[in-house]
């Protein structure tokens, strides 16, 4: 369907909510028509920050008085079943915000609904980062000939620090730490769907979690095991609660086939049968970056018809590895 001018509602004016608005301003030929809150500052701020002329503190109002296209679903993850609902009911399109719902079923039951009433993306961002684009774009060209082991290392000082330091997360989203499931659910979900663009469908062998920070309900060191279509192994070793690391998840991908190795780590990407010839990636930029991408791909998908990358029977199958991976650990979903 074409769109002279799309006009956007955004439902969410939490901190993360910045950057979605960074992305749809540099869309070409979209409005920012409203954006909602039910805490009625912060969404004013925003709307002062990016010139949006409505705001309301309730989302089903919004859509009656402004009548978007489509709408951007930036809330806690328990709130996005009845507001991808409600969005659908209205017949409007809808980008949310990952994860998509809290388990599978619940996502299963959430696109049944929905069905083929409106266009339903989620907003799953770490697959649009240039350095992962990148590394996706190599794989693809057979740089490595046939992968035969894949290894990801996380780290970060996200949700532990030095003695008298709030950790970065715990401080943006201080909420996280009560959440059963957390570092499959809320961080390594990104990078599983990062995975899948690059080394396509996996299966989960083995999983271990671990707790390094005993104030958290949920996990912050994972150990896991995945096996690819084509036999590969691969291997995710992750801690968010590692001291002296930086608060944001630094990641190093090793990408080990029968010809060549491929090697992502930080900023810069090495091909080791061309060791001088490196890729260097700017990770403040890449970081608006993938925003924008996703914002993009939902755009350019509207207008021109074409599937979204991260649609929802897409983003599916990654909710699916992710509670794989609880399960092999033998966490309860």
């Amino acid at each position: 369907m074409a769109y002279e001018t799309l006009k956007v509602a955004v439902a969410g004016a939490g901190a993360i909510s910045q950057f979605h608005l960074k992305g749809w301003q540099a869309q070409n030929g979209v409005e920012l028509v409203a954006i909602c809150d039910p805490d009625g500052e912060k969404a004013q701020e925003q709307a002062d920050a990016f010139g949006i002329p409505q705001v309301f503190s309730d989302m089903g109002q919004m859509l009656e008085a402004v009548q978007p296209d489509a709408v951007d679903i930036i809330t806690p993850v328990n709130s996005h079943a009845p507001l991808v609902r409600l969005a659908a009911d209205h017949g409007v399109h809808v980008m949310c915000q990952k994860p998509m719902t809290p388990t599978v079923a619940e996502a299963e039951s959430l696109i049944k609904d929905v069905g083929e009433r409106v266009r339903f993306m989620i907003h799953e961002n770490y697959r649009f980062r240039p350095h992962y684009a990148e590394l996706a774009q190599r794989m693809r060209a057979g740089e490595v000939g046939r992968l035969r082991h894949a290894r990801l290392t996380v780290r970060a000082s996200a949700v532990l620090d030095y003695p008298g330091k709030v950790p970065f997360l715990l401080n943006r989203q201080p909420y996280l730490a009560d959440f059963r499931r957390l570092l499959v659910f809320e961080v390594l979900i990104h990078h599983l769907d990062a995975l899948r663009a690059i080394l396509g469908e996996m299966t989960v062998i083995n999983a271990t979690l671990d707790r390094m920070n005993s104030d958290l309900k949920g996990e912050d060191v994972a150990l896991i095991q995945l096996k690819t279509e084509n036999g590969a192994l691969v291997v995710i070793d992750a801690d968010i609660a590692a001291p002296g690391h930086p608060p944001l998840p630094t990641d190093r991908l090793e990408l080990l086939g029968d010809t060549d190795t491929v090697i992502y780590d930080k900023d810069r990407i090495t091909r080791l049968s061309e060791p001088d010839n490196v890729s260097l990636h700017d990770l403040t930029a890449n970081y608006q970056a993938c925003f924008t991408g996703a914002v993009t791909d939902f755009t350019e998908g509207l207008r021109t018809g074409r599937a979204f990358q991260t649609d929802r029977l897409d983003n599916l199958k990654t909710l699916r590895l992710m509670e794989s991976i609880y399960r092999a650990a033998g966490v309860e979903i």
